[in-house]
Formats: structure tokens, C-alpha cells, sequence
């Protein structure tokens, strides 16, 4: 069983955050206890609030980003989090670069919960500046997490 679940991308200011919010508005309503946190596997906004039109977009769906602050992934992330949860194949080959053989967290890329036709990465917003699709494919794929992983 899954207790704690970080969720990581490229800078932690669009798709790792939503991610966060999204998992702790739905657990939160099925009655769940999990700890959720989010962290990029860059530094360059290390202390910063998620992008402003990834809040606005989260907001509009219910989801507050407001409190959430960026930060980098640590060594100490592979043995605190139970599931460790990448948007994509290059964070998820940055992850694996950093993991060690005595790390406990397992990984997954998100895209993994949406579909086997599905390419694994969730697009980035930043660039894309689609965070709609963004929201969309990230609540899907929380949604089929909670189904396999908390089966309570």
C-alpha cells in the first residue's frame, strides 16, 4: 500500500504541483491519509510559487496551488516516499541517475496511469501553454492511481 507519494517534473512549478493538489483534494475527499508532496528535478525555482497561469487553470477546477513553493528532489526523497511519481521519460531518467540500489521508493512515469495507448509523458504547460489538457490528463491519471493504488 501507498502512503506517501511525491510527484516530480522538470522546474516544480506546473505539472508536479497541480499533481500535489490534485492527489490531496481527492484523497482528502475519499477519506484517505497520504502524504503528498512535489519537487522538480532542476533547481532554477528553488522557494517560488507554481506559474501563474498553471494556478489560475488549477483554480478555476477547485485545486489551490497558492501555498505550494518549489523545490529541487533529494537523496533523502527516494527513502521518505513510498512512490515517486515522474511526468516524464527525462525526469524520470534524472530520477533513476540519482536513485540508489538501497532506495525504497518506487518509480513510475504518470503517463502510466492514463493508458497503454497513451505516450507516458504528460505534456509540460510551460511550453505548451495548454494547462487545460495539462489539469485534464493529470486528474484522469489521479483518478486511476487511487483506483490501483488505495484499494480501500
Amino acid at each position: 500500500m501507498v502512503n506517501s507519494v511525491l510527484f516530480v517534473c522538470l522546474g516544480n512549478i506546473c505539472r508536479s504541483p497541480t499533481a500535489e493538489a490534485i492527489l490531496r483534494d481527492k484523497a482528502t475527499r475519499r477519506g484517505l491519509s497520504v502524504t503528498v508532496d512535489s519537487a522538480g528535478t532542476a533547481g532554477w525555482h528553488i522557494g517560488k510559487p507554481p506559474y501563474e497561469p498553471m494556478q489560475v487553470a488549477a483554480s478555476d477546477l477547485g485545486y489551490d496551488l497558492s501555498p505550494l513553493r518549489a523545490r529541487q528532489v533529494t537523496q533523502k526523497d527516494f527513502l521518505n516516499y513510498d512512490l515517486i511519481v515522474a511526468m516524464d521519460q527525462h525526469n524520470m531518467d534524472d530520477l533513476q541517475t540519482l536513485s540508489l540500489k538501497t532506495d525504497t521508493a518506487q518509480l513510475l512515469l504518470m503517463g502510466s496511469y492514463i493508458s497503454a495507448h497513451m505516450p507516458p509523458d504528460i505534456p509540460d504547460p510551460y511550453y505548451t501553454r495548454d494547462f487545460g489538457a495539462t489539469l485534464e490528463l493529470l486528474q484522469q491519471a489521479i483518478d486511476n492511481m487511487l483506483s490501483d493504488q488505495w484499494p480501500i
